[in-house]
């Protein structure tokens, strides 16, 4: 880029007025990033897809305002959004068109490591999370990822704790179907 063009560039971004932040959201963001992270990336399994969702769910917590009500329990509600920003991440990574690398047969790749078939399970994983309805991936995630008993998710979400363990069932007869091909080697 031009020197010039650079110069107009940085003296807009410096002339702009300051985003201002809401007094609430700043100590919000310093005491829950890293669970809202950790969730995240437990979900998409890179980091940066990890940001990008910590991201959406301050954004929508500073769109939210002032005017929104007070938070009951904000450890919990920003651990679900972190679920649901990150399952939204591995969804529209899903709509990416991707074209398959040859295997092995051309000769030029290098024989495949035994690590790659955890990352391809793993992957693996993360698109079928992504083929699940939002509750029972959360739930899911929760459970699993997160290691909240399922009384804790039934408080959390306000449901009861059979409800729970029948949308866990559900959902971890539906993951071994869809895992199957990795299960069973």
């Amino acid at each position: 880029m031009k020197a010039k063009y650079w110069r107009r560039t940085l003296l807009s971004v410096l002339e702009e007025p300051a985003i201002a932040i809401p007094d609430e959201l700043e100590p919000l963001f310093r005491a829950h990033h890293a669970l809202v992270f950790r969730a995240a990336y437990r979900i998409t399994g890179n980091a940066g897809d990890a940001e990008d969702a910590m991201q959406t769910v301050f954004l929508r917590m500073l769109r939210r305002g002032r005017n929104a009500e007070p938070m009951e329990n904000p450890e919990s509600y920003l651990r679900r959004a972190a679920i649901n920003a990150a399952l939204d991440v591995v969804r529209a990574r899903q709509n990416d068109q991707t074209i398959p690398l040859p295997e092995e047969s051309s000769g030029l790749l290098p024989a495949v490591p035994v690590q790659a078939d955890v990352s391809g399970l793993r992957q693996a994983l993360s698109r079928a999370m992504g083929q699940l309805k939002p509750r029972p991936a959360e739930i899911f995630v929760l459970r699993f990822l997160e290691g909240l008993s399922n009384r804790q998710i039934a408080e959390s979400l306000g449901i009861s704790q059979v409800l729970v363990a029948v949308i866990v069932h559900r959902t971890r007869q539906q993951l071994r179907k869809e895992l199957r091909p990795y299960l069973h080697r």
